[in-house]
């Protein structure tokens, strides 16, 4: 059995691509997605991270991660969200933290610099576009866009024409 080797940048940040079980389509959920913000938090009081980016569709979430200096422990951080959302969800019980829910793996990519920072962002913010579920970037709402809008980082039409470059990671 090969061993999968996970990128290790103590303080690095992080795009990374989640997805569901077999992509059911159960992320929008109302019960899901509260279970999954406490789950965050509840992680982050004890392992500190700033979220950059964040859109959720229905089959998978994209986010970008910064963690703190001298810490590289993001592959416990996703254990930890992903089992707590399981236990709390389903009767099922899973060693990885996985279940019914999460597909075991996921996708993660070291940001290498401000340019790739910037295209991974970019890509995030677009995805709902690029899936179809929405014409405009604004128009979605399980997305950090909006917040990133309001501190002026994007402007509130940004995104309006379909770009071929937001649509070659993560997926």
């Amino acid at each position: 059995m090969s061993r999968y080797i996970r990128s290790q940048c103590p303080g690095g940040t992080f795009f990374f691509t989640v997805v569901t079980l077999n992509r059911k389509k159960i992320l929008l959920n109302t019960d899901l997605r509260s279970t999954l913000r406490l789950a965050i938090n509840s992680v982050r009081e004890k392992y500190d991270f700033k979220i950059d980016a964040w859109v959720m569709l229905p089959d998978h979430l994209h986010c970008i991660w910064t963690l703190p200096e001298g810490d590289s422990e993001y592959v416990k951080r996703w254990a930890l969200i992903k089992r707590k959302v399981t236990q709390e969800l389903s009767d099922a019980r899973s060693n990885k933290g996985e279940g019914i829910i999460w597909q075991r793996r996921y996708w993660e990519h070291k940001i290498s610099c401000d340019n790739d920072y910037q295209k991974h962002m970019d890509y995030i913010h677009y995805n709902p576009v690029k899936h179809g579920v929405v014409k405009q970037v604004k128009d979605w709402r399980f997305s950090s866009f909006h917040r990133l809008v309001r501190d002026k980082v994007y402007p509130l039409d940004w995104g309006g024409s379909y770009q071929e470059q937001f649509c070659n990671y993560g997926e």
